[in-house]
């Protein structure tokens, strides 16, 4: 898949070691998100995210991306092709910088995904956002995500699971 047709709006590029710094300040403006999902953000956090990958996928399956305007890092990306099963793809982390948060950027960002990968046989997106924030489960009740299965108990946190056809 090409990234460059994530977004109409911004240049897509895919993340490195050296954007480590960037995508760290804007994790790290994002408190809320890490009140409920401990623990708080950190540079080895972040390298940690950008390699991994479900059981059985690789890589090259893997698509942790970032949005910029300009020199500007608006929003971050984790996205895993063909899981958990070959029509859907599943987002693994998806953050936008608080200072352009309740503008429509993230959904937009969302709409834009969600076509390009109908055009790449896609027919479902997967997701899970941490139990009791309200800020994630009512954006991504609003992009059209529905919760579907129990809740997941994790280590430090719970998850709601949800989907959308597309």
């Amino acid at each position: 898949m090409d990234i460059n047709v994530f977004s109409k709006e911004y240049v897509v590029k895919k993340l490195q070691k050296d954007d480590i710094p960037e995508i760290y300040n804007l994790c790290s403006k994002n408190k809320l998100y890490y009140d409920y999902r401990p623990p708080y953000v950190t540079e080895q956090s972040i390298e940690s995210d950008m390699k991994a990958v479900p059981l059985g996928k690789t890589i090259s399956d893997k698509f942790y991306v970032g949005y910029f305007n300009g020199d500007k890092l608006v929003a971050i990306l984790d996205l895993i092709c063909r899981y958990p099963n070959p029509q859907a793809a599943y987002i693994g982390f998806f953050m936008v910088d608080a200072d352009s948060q309740k503008q429509g950027i993230g959904s937009d960002i969302i709409s834009q995904l969600s076509t390009v990968l109908v055009d790449n046989g896609f027919n479902t997106i997967q997701l899970a956002w941490v139990y009791g924030n309200p800020q994630a489960e009512a954006f991504w009740t609003k992009n059209g995500f529905v919760k579907f299965g129990d809740v997941c108990e994790l280590k430090n946190y719970s998850v709601i699971r949800a989907k959308k056809e597309i």
